[in-house]
């Protein structure tokens, strides 16, 4: 049984006697620092160049992180999409100016970066080549917390050499009991891994409820692998989450330089380790080692303000809806391409109740958007679910894994008809076996490699646009 708050507090009070007494830095925190890559894709729409990564990346590589999260997310999209850029050339470009720090991406499981399931041989040959091209820590989620989505990726990645970190994505719902979060723990530890995350990807956890779920999955992984915390920073409250972690006994946080941190982004580098510094938390990060990495972070701010939009602070407001800062600015660009950001308000508030009927998931991609593009679509037709989209469908059907709770039965008459979904197949049942070939095909001539195929396979018309580029004379891309 989890403890309560209460207990909780008497077990700190118990952990704070014994650790004032400990040595400096023989509890020594981790950290990893995710500038080149969820840094500015919470700040900066993911927009920043390589190039103008490749001077942070080598001033971070000095600093002594466990590893940099530079791949994967959204920016393997936006690469294709904005930049005109290779991901896959970036990944070797920075892996060159980086040859100390192990490399980190975002994987979606069986969703790999983009929005439907592939099959087990993609998932594997997608992993395989990441590590082939330099990628070392694979970040591994689900959004559901269906955790036989992120099976096949987690084997992938340890038997191909790889460091695989599994994660539980946190939310707070009738559904996700203090008690489920110590369930979903055994369950990772079950599928073997080499660090087990708790994910806050929306900014809601609060302090006590850090060191109570931290404590205990601590103490259901019995010391078989090490916890760290994500946790961003929408609330308000991250840095005192990761204190309250890091008396819990977690062994790594993550962080962001400075300029790109708090509000929709994390807790600052230089904030948190000047925090632990001469403790027996002590991360061993010289601060002036950090000064260079913070002063490019700025000049790259400066450079791309642009893409800032007025939801990257902090906001209380999500404690209530929940939504991350990422999915407000997609409801936004919703509701002014319709002109109606009147609605605004009400589409906010239909984020809970569309998140109740589709079973309470923990709103991060692909979820949050799912969710927030369905209650921007109420709201501008006035009639619940008059249009579902086919990202809920897809969802009622079972192609992002088992809901956490029930859905809503009306949701899944209009979704589905006369069928029923059935949640025990996962996600990789789902996916098309004719995949590979059919981008082969499609692509023709324009694949020189399978990394180019994998291009087309997540990003079909965005792949192809820019391999047809990449054959034409070069046009430099303007951010």
């Amino acid at each position: 049984m989890a403890p309560s708050i209460a207990e909780s507090i008497e077990r700190l009070a118990e952990d704070m006697r014994g650790l004032l007494s400990a040595p400096t830095g023989s509890k020594r925190i981790k950290i990893t620092d995710l500038t080149p890559r969820d840094g500015q894709q919470c700040k900066l729409a993911t927009r920043v160049s390589t190039d103008d990564l490749l001077p942070l990346c080598d001033a971070l590589d000095k600093c002594g992180f466990h590893a940099v999260e530079v791949w994967g997310g959204a920016s393997f999209d936006a690469c294709l999409r904005y930049l005109k850029e290779d991901p896959w050339e970036r990944l070797r470009r920075i892996k060159a100016v980086m040859p100390k720090t192990k490399l980190q991406m975002l994987l979606r499981g069986q969703h790999i970066l983009a929005y439907r399931p592939y099959t087990d041989s993609i998932v594997r040959k997608f992993v395989e080549r990441a590590i082939a091209n330099g990628m070392n820590v694979f970040r591994i989620f689900e959004a559901t917390n269906d955790f036989r989505n992120i099976a096949v990726a987690t084997r992938a990645v340890r038997e191909l050499g790889g460091e695989a970190h599994v994660e539980v994505n946190y939310t707070v719902s009738p559904v996700h009991t203090v008690e489920r979060w110590m369930e979903y723990a055994e369950q990772l530890v079950e599928i073997g891994a080499d660090w087990l995350s708790l994910k806050d990807a929306t900014g809601i956890l609060t302090p006590f409820d850090a060191y109570r779920i931290i404590k205990g999955i601590k103490e259901r992984a019995k010391d078989t692998l090490p916890v760290l915390l994500h946790c961003h920073d929408m609330g308000g409250t991250s840095s005192m989450c990761h204190l309250m972690a890091v008396l819990a006994g977690v062994d790594m946080i993550d962080t962001v330089m400075s300029p790109l941190s708090f509000g929709s982004a994390h807790p600052a580098t230089e904030t948190m380790v000047a925090s632990l510094k001469n403790t027996p938390f002590d991360t061993g990060i010289d601060m002036k080692l950090l000064e260079e990495p913070a002063r490019i972070t700025r000049d790259i701010k400066a450079k791309y303000e642009k893409f800032e939009t007025g939801y990257t602070g902090v906001s209380a407001e999500v404690f209530i809806h929940k939504v991350p800062g990422g999915m407000i600015s997609n409801m936004v660009a919703q509701l002014k391409e319709a002109g109606r950001m009147d609605l605004m308000d009400a589409a906010l508030k239909e984020v809970p109740s569309v998140e109740r009927d589709l079973g309470y998931p923990p709103l991060l991609t692909p979820t949050s958007q799912i969710v927030g593009a369905q209650a921007v679509f109420n709201a501008l037709t006035g009639e619940r679910y008059k249009i579902v989209s086919r990202e809920v469908m897809d969802y009622v059907a079972g192609k992002y894994g088992r809901p956490p709770g029930s859905v809503n039965k009306e949701l899944i008459r209009k979704a589905m008809g006369d069928r029923e979904p059935d949640y025990s197949l996962r996600a990789g049942d789902h996916a098309d076996p004719g995949d590979w070939d059919k981008t082969v095909a499609a692509l023709g001539p324009l694949a020189k490699s399978d990394e180019d195929i994998l291009l087309g396979v997540l990003f079909p018309m965005q792949a192809k646009d820019f391999l047809a580029l990449r054959e034409s004379p070069k046009t430099p891309a303007s951010p």
